[in-house]
């Protein structure tokens, strides 16, 4: 069996979902009659990838035995259990012995967007920790919850000439225009860069993406192409509407 080329990050509480997380995994949620965790394993089928590796939580058990071993949608599903869940970074690092070597995308499990992950195919060959580049994040309008955004993209091509430099969180726009935009938890990741952390430690990713821009090794996309993150029952109710009504 290989190792993961991919990672759904599911391990979530859903505090600010509840009560419909009371007894479900936000993952498992459903939007026009499929749940986001499954729309996010077939759209990575769709991209080549057969080997996901998924964290787990809260209500894990529900989701294995939701999702079993992946191979409904002809895939292999590499689980990473978590007694309690340990933050994003954290779950990706204790999840480290699942992902293969290189890139690796990672993306979240309560989201919904139609984006090909397929593109970011192109990106692959420039991403390593010893060619100056280790990470590719796609990044979205700011919604409204969000307005501040997290990161800007820069008009220069980061290392390798694939994607644009990405850059600190602005106080204000450059002259240029350059403004936030929101990171969509949709990113190509050297899996390298998780080999030193700890496992089965809380450990949180902002300050780690921080650290990796500002160390001048990430680069983005912008996408403002349909994606909804999806936190709040406004939100789940939101997307059912305009996916059964796409007019």
């Amino acid at each position: 069996m290989g190792r993961a080329t991919a990672m759904i990050l599911a391990a979530g509480r859903g505090e600010r979902m509840r009560p419909l997380t009371d007894a479900v995994p936000k993952p498992l949620l459903e939007v026009a009659g499929k749940s986001l965790v499954v729309r996010q394993i077939e759209a990575l089928a769709r991209a080549g990838h057969r080997d996901i590796a998924i964290n787990a939580a809260y209500l894990a058990q529900r989701l294995v035995d939701a999702l079993g071993d992946g191979r409904a949608w002809d895939v292999r599903l590499h689980w990473s259990i978590e007694p309690e869940p340990l933050e994003t970074a954290g779950g990706i690092a204790t999840a480290r012995p699942l992902l293969a070597d290189g890139p690796v995308l990672i993306v979240s499990g309560d989201l919904w967007t139609p984006y090909d992950y397929a593109s970011l195919d192109a990106h692959r060959p420039h991403i390593g920790v010893g060619r100056g580049r280790a990470l590719h994040l796609v990044m979205v309008p700011n919604p409204p919850y969000h307005p501040e955004g997290d990161f800007a993209l820069d008009e220069a091509p980061g290392h390798g000439g694939s994607g644009r430099r990405l850059l600190p969180h602005r106080t204000r726009p450059l002259p240029d225009g350059t403004a936030n935009l929101t990171y969509g938890n949709i990113g190509l990741y050297d899996a390298a860069l998780f080999d030193d952390f700890p496992r089965g430690v809380k450990l949180r990713f902002l300050p780690l993406l921080l650290d990796w821009i500002g160390r001048g090794w990430a680069t983005g996309e912008y996408y403002s192409g349909p994606w909804a993150n999806v936190g709040t029952p406004d939100d789940l109710a939101e997307l059912r509407a305009a996916l059964a009504d796409p007019a």
